[in-house]
């Protein structure tokens, strides 16, 4: 994805109402760069996820997301504090799956 996408995608302005125009970008560029039966990357914000997933299986693309694992250990400091610190490991990437599917 080139830079100026990825910064679009990065970057979701919380404040609209609709993503439709917002994401025509990212939809022009997929439908220039990718194949059916090629797989597709998706995740973020919520909406836009959603959004880019439907379209990837409406254009005969295979939408997949990240996998993590997750383990926290918490510490108490001498102070009485507690010190959380968080690790994830990626799993695998799974296909989205849906009623578009």
């Amino acid at each position: 994805m080139p830079p100026s996408l990825k910064e679009l995608w990065r970057n979701i302005p919380p404040e609209l109402e609709t993503l439709s125009n917002y994401l025509k970008p990212v939809k022009q560029w997929l439908e220039g760069e990718a194949a059916k039966g090629d797989y597709v990357l998706v995740q973020g914000d919520f909406g836009a996820t959603y959004i880019m997933v439907n379209f990837s299986f409406r254009n005969g693309l295979i939408p997949i997301y990240s996998t993590t694992e997750r383990k926290a250990i918490e510490q108490t400091l001498s102070d009485g504090s507690i010190q959380l610190q968080h690790f994830f490991r990626h799993r695998m990437f799974r296909r989205y799956e849906g009623a578009c599917h």
